[in-house]
């Protein structure tokens, strides 16, 4: 059984405009990423047409800084608030 990278599982610190959205930190980027997905799926902010796009809320333009983003780039921009 393969080991975990320790480094991909190590807690860090959630921005305010993050921890908005996923809950006060500090916890592991896999953690945010899915309370990240939770929190879309709940808010029912997937682009019905295109489920690649989110459709950002008040709460999610704060932290992506805009209002539409596909999937694969949210991760880029969700970094910027873990330290």
């Amino acid at each position: 059984m393969a080991k975990a990278n320790s480094a991909f599982m190590k807690p860090l610190r959630v921005s305010d405009e993050l921890a908005a959205v996923v809950g006060n930190g500090p916890m592991p980027r896999p953690e945010v990423v899915k309370k990240l997905w939770e929190y879309i799926k709940k808010h029912n902010l997937q682009d019905p047409n295109n489920k690649r796009n989110i459709n950002a809320d008040a709460n999610l333009k704060k932290v992506f800084g805009k209002g539409t983003v596909n999937m694969f780039e949210m991760t880029k921009l969700v970094s910027k608030h873990l330290s």
